[in-house]
């Protein structure tokens, strides 16, 4: 009969020795084992083939073995010698089944041990985690201590929620609320400086994926600092964006309680409509006009307070001329432009434009500056926007 012998380690116990398989041909295999640490000692036992102790078995010997030497050797030898008693006193064949035998009973203890030690797989209770505006999951073991606010409108969200303490760092157009300006000022879009901003050692960055790139975003990662991005284009969008920081800031109840708000003074205006038709410029002449168009938020709130925006027809923010909004002769102008404390303020250089005259927003007078962003930012305030612009068309 062809030999076969096994060797693998199955146990490793608590006294330092282990144990060969026995679990191979029991006709043809071999065990092997060895008790070390306090027992001290080894054992080595096999079953080759066809062998004598198999025939001793076969012949009576072992069956007569049992009841009359092992009730005498094992009281007397176990606690003295017991590698001794097992090598000398008893056939070889009854030695590897009572070393399997103590392999058995020492393994639902090992079992037992280990179940206490905790695997590198074992989840932390207090993470959380979000799938951001761009799809990637973002997984933080507590909710961010040091954050480095990238986009002005991520930056307004963590100071509503109350974790304005948790800012160690802020985009250079992050200028709400004033208190934000404190906070040390880095460099974004562009111009981002990715070692600037690891020097602050933050936790988690917030960005726009419209102003930041994927290639940035892998940086932050590779320096180990998780990234959440946003990209809202509505107001459906902004509801999302506050809800998943806040649940990194583990601020969830102050989330869903300015997203309730935001809701409440949407559904108010919404229900008392205005009339007529506006022009969003979001950068002035001299810098090339763009407007809102449709899928933005500033267009979405035109048309929840009844007003029509000249320039739905276009999607997302678009770039237009002069020529365009002459034509369509918009009733209200709102600009976003911001004064500077020298020249002419938006509004009055709006009026200043010689070939604007005949707009019915210029003649009447009907232009409206929100200079703080609250119409221009996928942010709490952007309820606040609309209320503004429902009070100037409706003049409350």
């Amino acid at each position: 009969m062809t030999r076969k012998t096994i060797s693998a380690t199955l146990f490793r116990g608590p006294s330092g020795g282990s144990f060969g398989d026995p679990f191979g041909d029991p006709f043809g295999g071999s065990f092997e084992g060895s008790f070390g640490g306090s027992f001290g000692g080894s054992f080595r036992g096999s079953f080759r083939g066809p062998s004598k102790a198999l025939s001793e078995t076969q012949s009576g010997a072992l069956p007569k073995l049992l009841p009359n030497s092992l009730p005498k050797a094992l009281p007397a030898t176990l606690p003295k010698a017991l590698p001794a008693t097992l090598s000398n006193s008893l056939p070889k064949a009854l030695s590897a089944i009572l070393a399997l035998a103590l392999l058995l009973l020492a393994l639902p203890l090992a079992a037992c041990n280990n179940a206490d030690k905790p695997g590198d797989n074992t989840p932390n209770p207090a993470a959380i985690s979000v799938v951001d505006m761009t799809g990637r999951t973002v997984t933080l073991d507590k909710p961010a201590e040091r954050v480095v606010a990238l986009t002005a409108s991520t930056c307004e969200i963590v100071y509503a929620l109350g974790s304005g303490d948790t800012v160690v760092g802020r985009g250079e157009y992050c200028n709400w609320p004033a208190e934000a300006l404190n906070k040390p000022s880095v460099a974004s879009g562009a111009e981002t400086n990715i070692e600037q901003i690891i020097a602050l050692k933050p936790d988690l960055v917030l960005m726009d994926s419209m102003d930041q790139t994927p290639e940035q975003v892998k940086q932050l990662e590779n320096a180990g600092i998780k990234v959440y991005a946003s990209s809202s284009h509505n107001i459906a969008d902004t509801y999302e964006s506050i809800l998943q920081i806040g649940h990194l800031m583990g601020k969830d109840s102050q989330a869903q309680a300015i997203v309730d708000n935001m809701k409440k003074t949407f559904d108010e205006l919404s229900a008392k409509k205005v009339s007529g038709t506006v022009y969003f410029e979001v950068s002035p002449l001299e810098y090339g006009l763009w407007t809102a168009g449709n899928g933005t938020f500033m267009n979405e709130v035109a048309e929840l307070i009844g007003l029509k925006n000249i320039f739905s027809d276009l999607n997302g923010w678009a770039e237009v001329s002069e020529e365009q909004v002459l034509q369509r002769n918009p009733d209200y102008i709102v600009t976003v432009g911001m004064f500077f404390g020298e020249g002419l303020t938006p509004t009055e250089e709006i009026l200043a434009r010689k070939s604007w005259q005949n707009i019915t927003a210029v003649k009447n007078n009907r232009i409206l500056n929100l200079s703080n962003d609250e119409l221009s930012r996928p942010g709490p305030r952007l309820a606040e926007g609309a209320q503004s612009l429902y009070n100037f068309v409706s003049g409350k």
